[in-house]
């Protein structure tokens, strides 16, 4: 998955000239930051130079986890076209660009992002390259939402991780009450990026919310630690992304996890949540079933065209009810 032309062409005149020393340790600092999930009052991209280094080095990989979230959503919810979007913690605006791609007669977008340097960026990079109506605010995600409008699609994307775990659930229920249809949480793919997921889905079921993805149920999830639900999207790098982070590869894989929660139903599919496992004859897929229960089956060439559709299936796509 690569970004929209316009946004990578954006981006690379951003990122032109840039001289590679600062932006090393730019990233460096960014990337230690991130990791350790630290929450000591700093934004994480509070100048210029964070900006871009996030621009070279994280951009590609929220993008390519943020689009997939969404395509997964569709993939559930194939009569949801959401018109307007809500976008808390907005960063450089990565969910208005998935959004436009998922859904090009998106309206209108409200982007909530408390760094003035970020903000500056996104404007710059939106402007004139994104047909919906554009709004940007200054704000905190845990103080400076209560003048805000509802929106089809409420979104915060990698911004869970970087609030006080005592402060979620009443983001969580404001995020919410801002839905008038789905709600999209993305976080990264680790043990404790799934425990975040897991808090808001309990919050939200019992708030009357339907789960949409990546679950084919609102039961409680089956998995039990050490094991834990997350997905994986593999993003090219650039030359300059390379440089900046001193990689070898030309890729790098991205692990998220997210939660789409609806106002309405979804149409129910096992969904693979693990990367498939192969043979002669034969496909092994660890699935999330609609009945609430998770596992491993095996598919051979006795079972026809679940055998075809098993073997064509990847880690997070879903398959259908009858096939499973």
């Amino acid at each position: 998955m690569e970004l929209p032309a316009p946004l990578r062409q954006g981006v690379d005149g951003l990122l032109d000239k840039v001289a590679l020393p600062a932006l090393k340790q730019a990233a460096k600092t960014l990337s230690e930051r991130y990791r350790a999930e630290l929450r000591d009052g700093r934004l994480h991209m509070a100048e210029d130079m964070a900006v871009k280094a996030y621009l070279a080095t994280r951009l590609p990989a929220t993008y390519a986890a943020v689009r997939a979230s969404l395509e997964a959503l569709s993939d559930a919810r194939p009569d949801f076209r959401p018109r307007s979007l809500l976008d808390i913690g907005a960063g450089p605006g990565t969910m208005l660009w998935a959004t436009a791609d998922a859904w090009p007669d998106l309206e209108e977008a409200v982007l909530v992002e408390a760094s003035a340097a970020v903000r500056k960026v996104g404007q710059s990079l939106a402007a004139g390259a994104v047909a919906a109506r554009v709004r940007w605010i200054a704000g905190d995600a845990t103080i400076d939402l209560d003048d805000l409008k509802p929106a089809d699609l409420v979104s915060a994307a990698y911004v869970l991780d970087e609030i006080a775990p005592a402060s979620l659930p009443k983001l969580v229920d404001r995020l919410w009450r801002f839905t008038c249809d789905t709600l999209l949480i993305v976080e990264p793919g680790t043990p404790a990026g799934w425990q975040r997921i897991l808090a808001a889905r309990t919050q939200l079921v019992e708030a009357g919310a339907h789960v949409s993805a990546p679950c084919p149920h609102d039961a409680p999830c089956p998995l039990m630690p050490p094991d834990w639900c997350h997905f994986c999207r593999r993003v090219a790098r650039s030359r300059l992304h390379r440089l900046a982070k001193e990689a070898d590869v030309p890729w790098e894989d991205e692990k998220y996890i997210y939660l789409a929660a609806s106002r309405h139903p979804a149409v129910r599919a096992a969904r693979v949540i693990a990367p498939p496992r192969g043979g002669s004859g034969k496909a092994v897929l660890k699935l999330c079933r609609p009945d609430g229960s998770a596992g491993e089956r095996l598919f051979s060439k006795r079972d026809g065209e679940l055998f075809k559709a098993a073997r064509r299936a990847d880690w997070g796509d879903r398959l259908a009810e009858s096939d499973t």
